[in-house]
C-alpha cells in the first residue's frame, strides 16, 4: 500500500488514510534481542506529558515507543494512518472526519475510540496547558463523536496540513478519564510498554503483546534509552559497546568513529536548523534595526565550515529549507557585511552595543564555539557580544524563551504551515522570538487555508522573505542529523530525516542485524 503526499491529501479521501504501517521495505526483519540507544535532549523534569516535550530523548521514548499518535510521517517523508485508519475532507477543508482503528488496546487493558481522540486534543488547550500544540489544537472549534470509531473535527479556517499536523510529536493519544494516571505511569498505545522510567536518567520498556501493528514493526523484546547529554560520554559509550547507538556525534571525533570497524555512522540531510532567536518585545531587539545588524554581523559560511565542518549549508534566516515544498530557493542569501551591520546599528541611533549570548551545548552540539564565532565577527561591527555559557541541565527550562538572546535548535517540520504555526505564530508558546508582524501573520492565515498550490507558493515565498528581513531569529545554518550506530544493529533502506535517529522511532524499525 502507498503513503500520499501533501498534495494528495484532498484528492484521496476515506483511501488516504489505509496505508502501511511500519514503512520498512520489504525484507524479513529479525525480531528478538534489545537496543541500547544512548540520547541527548534529557532532563530532569521530563515526564510523560507529551505537552511538554521537546527534545530527543522523551520524543523517542514517548511517539517513539510507548504511545501513538492519530498520523504518522513515514520514513519516506509520507504521511500514513496510525490510530486513524482513514480521513477525508470537505471541499473547503474545514471539516475533517477520522475514522479510526478498531481493536487497540491501552497497555493498562482500555479499549481505544472516540473519546480518547477528543480528550486527548483538548488537554492542550485546558487552562494552563501551555502545550506547544496549542496552535494546531486550537484551530478546532468543535470536536464531535460521530460514533466509537469516527470523530469530526471542524476548523475555524480551511487547512489542508490538518493530517500532517495531527502527527505532532505533542499529540500522544491517552486513555479518557485516566489521563493524569497515564502521565504518571506512561499508559499508551505504543509498541512498548514502560517497566522503569528515571526522569533525566533511563527508560526501559518490553514489546507490548498482540500490538496491533502486529509483526510489521517494534522488531525488539526489549529498549533501553539511557540519557546521555555530554557529547563525549556518549561517544564513549558507543565506542566500549554500552550503547548501540548514539545521536549527534561530535564532529570533531568522527574520524575516531569511522576508523572503527564495528560502527557505522548514518548521515541524513533535513530541515534540522540551529538557531539564536532573540525576543523582540525586550530591548533592543524590539528594535528591527538592532535585528538586521546582527544579521549582517554574522559570518554563516564560517560557521558552517568551523562547527559543522562542512554537515549542512549556511541558512537564511527562514526555517524553510530544501526538504520543504515551498523552499524559495532563489532568495538572495544573506552576506556577512560589517559595514551594512554598522548602517543599521546608526539606523537605530547607536555607534556600538552591548549584548549577552546565552550558550550551551544542550542547543546544539558546539553551540557554545558558534556564540564565540559570533561574537569574534559581529565585533568587527560594534556588536560586543558577551558570550554567557549556561548550564546543559535545566537549558531549556531555564533559558530558552526566558533569557532575551540564547542559542537553540528546531528539527523543521514537513509542512510550512506546521513549522510557521509552532514557532512564528502570533502567541503560539514555542514563538521563541516573540515576533509578531502583521503581514506575517496575515499570510500565514491565508496560506493556510489556500488549496491552490500555485498561490501558497507565492505566499510562502514572501513570508520567507519577510523572516529573512525583520524576523527575530538569526538562523546562520541547516545542519545534518549524523547519528551512529553498532553493525549489530539493523536499519531500513529509508531512514527518516524529519527528527533524529529516524524520526526518533528507531524502536519501531530498527532490528537486530
Amino acid at each position: 500500500m502507498q503513503g500520499i503526499s501533501r498534495r494528495g491529501l484532498l484528492k484521496t479521501g476515506v483511501a488516504a488514510g489505509v496505508l502501511g504501517l511500519s514503512g520498512m521495505p520489504l525484507r524479513a526483519q529479525t525480531r528478538g534481542g534489545k537496543l541500547t540507544a544512548g540520547l541527548s535532549g534529557a532532563n530532569t523534569s521530563d515526564s510523560w506529558d507529551g505537552r511538554t516535550h521537546s527534545d530527543l530523548f522523551m520524543i523517542a521514548s514517548a511517539q517513539g515507543a510507548v504511545f501513538d499518535s492519530l498520523t504518522e510521517v513515514g520514513a519516506d517523508g509520507l504521511l500514513k494512518g496510525e490510530l486513524a485508519e482513514s480521513w477525508e475532507a470537505s471541499a473547503d477543508a474545514k471539516v475533517w472526519t477520522f475514522n479510526l482503528r478498531q481493536g487497540v488496546t491501552f497497555h493498562n487493558g482500555k479499549s481505544f475510540g472516540a473519546d480518547d481522540v477528543i480528550e486527548s486534543l483538548q488537554m492542550h488547550v485546558a487552562e494552563g496547558a501551555k502545550s506547544a500544540a496549542e496552535p494546531i489544537v486550537s484551530a478546532i472549534t468543535e470536536m464531535t463523536k460521530v460514533t466509537d470509531y469516527q470523530v469530526q473535527l471542524t476548523l475555524a479556517a480551511g487547512n489542508a496540513d490538518l493530517p500532517y499536523l495531527l502527527s505532532d510529536y505533542h499529540l500522544l493519544m491517552y486513555p479518557a478519564g485516566q489521563i493524569e494516571e497515564a502521565i504518571a505511569q506512561g499508559i499508551g498505545t505504543g509498541l512498548y510498554q514502560v517497566q522503569s522510567f528515571d526522569p533525566g536518567v533511563r527508560m526501559v520498556a518490553t514489546r507490548y503483546a498482540d500490538h496491533y501493528k502486529g509483526d510489521s514493526a517494534g522488531f525488539f523484546d526489549e529498549i533501553e534509552y539511557i540519557a546521555i547529554n555530554d557529547n563525549t560520554a556518549r561517544t564513549n559509550a558507543l565506542l566500549t559497546g554500552q550503547v548501540d547507538a548514539i545521536n549527534r556525534i561530535d564532529f570533531q571525533t568522527e574520524a575516531l568513529l569511522r576508523a572503527n570497524p564495528a560502527l557505522r555512522i548514518q548521515e541524513l540531510t533535513g530541515n534540522q536548523h540551529y538557531i539564536f532567536p532573540m525576543l523582540t518585545k525586550v530591548a533592543p531587539f524590539d528594535d528591527v534595526n538592532v535585528r538586521r545588524a546582527l544579521k549582517y554581523g554574522i559570518n554563516r559560511q564560517e560557521m558552517v565550515d568551523k562547527i559543522l565542518l562542512g554537515h549542512g549549508q549556511i541558512g537564511n534566516d527562514s526555517p524553510i529549507g530544501p526538504a520543504n515544498q515551498y523552499y524559495n530557493p532563489d532568495m538572495e542569501q544573506l552576506a556577512y557585511d560589517p559595514d551594512k551591520a554598522k548602517f543599521y546599528l546608526r539606523e537605530a541611533g547607536l555607534d556600538s552595543i552591548d549584548l549577552d549570548l546565552s550558550a550551551s551545548n544542550a542547543a546544539f552540539e558546539g553551540a557554545v564555539d558558534a556564540a564565540l564565532l559570533y561574537k569574534n565577527s559581529a565585533g568587527e561591527a560594534g556588536i560586543n557580544i558577551n558570550v554567557i555559557q549556561e548550564p546543559a541541565d535545566g537549558y531549556w527550562s531555564n533559558v530558552w524563551l526566558k533569557k532575551p538572546w540564547c542559542a537553540s535548535y528546531w528539527s523543521g517540520r514537513a509542512t510550512e504551515d506546521w513549522m510557521f504555526s509552532t514557532a512564528y505564530e502570533a502567541g503560539a508558546p514555542w514563538n521563541d522570538s516573540q515576533w509578531d508582524e502583521p503581514r506575517f501573520q496575515e499570510l500565514l492565515l491565508s496560506a493556510r487555508a489556500e488549496l491552490d498550490s500555485d498561490k501558497r507558493r507565492e505566499q510562502y515565498y514572501e513570508m520567507q522573505q519577510i523572516l529573512r528581513d525583520d524576523g527575530g531569529v538569526i538562523l546562520p545554518m541547516f545542519a545534518n542529523y549524523v547519528q551512529a550506530l553498532n553493525n549489530r544493529i539493523a536499519t531500513p533502506e529509508t531512514v527518516g530525516n524529519l527528527w533524529q535517529m529516524d524520526n526518533a522511532r528507531m524502536a519501531e524499525r530498527w532490528s537486530l542485524a
